[in-house]
């Protein structure tokens, strides 16, 4: 599994947030119990940890399942987690569109409040937030590590305008686009975006 993968799923774990309930397994090598990230036991060290993607694997494994979260009682959470990834999947890759909770809904073959509903479950933040974070993030990028015009970056990022690009740019940092392109350029030297 590759480090950033574990890393997320892992972070999940310490919150005990149900985002990869259902998707992945968290079998702890010290007691050989196998769990749902969301577990309410206590915390294992990222060490003692492997993440499976079927609760079938982690028993072929050795691995029992937890008597508290019960992990084999019908992942709940499966179908949800996908519909989540499966909008998460939309929104990385049309965040520059005029993307709304109806067109994503609409291309998912479900209710926009069911999806409304569902992503805030399992994600923690609704569809909305999710796309407002990936917007500002990808014009922090543009703004900090390109010379794209005002123009083009507000169009990036799914404005149709520049002013109300910058208005959103306002809310989000404080700061106009320019401003904050000059002070992260500063001495001509691009930074890293810092999350929105």
């Amino acid at each position: 599994m590759e480090p950033q993968l574990f890393e997320r799923i892992y972070d999940s774990v310490v919150r005990r947030e149900p985002t990869y309930d259902g998707v992945y397994y968290t079998a702890v090598l010290t007691t050989h119990i196998v769990c749902r990230p969301s577990c309410r036991a206590r915390t294992p060290k990222a060490a003692n940890v492997v993440f499976y993607g079927s609760l079938e694997e982690a028993i072929r494994e050795g691995f029992r399942p937890c008597k508290r979260c019960r992990p084999e009682e019908g992942g709940v959470l499966r179908p949800d987690a996908v519909l989540a990834a499966q909008a998460d999947a939309i929104m990385d890759g049309q965040f520059g569109s005029k993307l709304t909770l109806q067109s994503m809904a609409a291309e998912l073959k479900v209710s926009p409040f069911h999806l409304q509903r569902t992503y805030k479950r399992v994600t923690g933040q609704s569809p909305a937030a999710r796309l407002d974070a990936l917007r500002a993030e990808e014009a922090s990028r543009l703004l900090t590590e390109t010379e794209t015009g005002m123009a083009e970056v507000a169009g990036a990022v799914g404005f149709r305008t520049p002013s109300h690009f910058a208005a959103w740019f306002v809310k989000k940092t404080g700061l106009t686009p320019t401003d904050y392109r000059m002070k992260h350029n500063e001495g001509g030297r691009p930074h890293e975006p810092k999350p929105e």
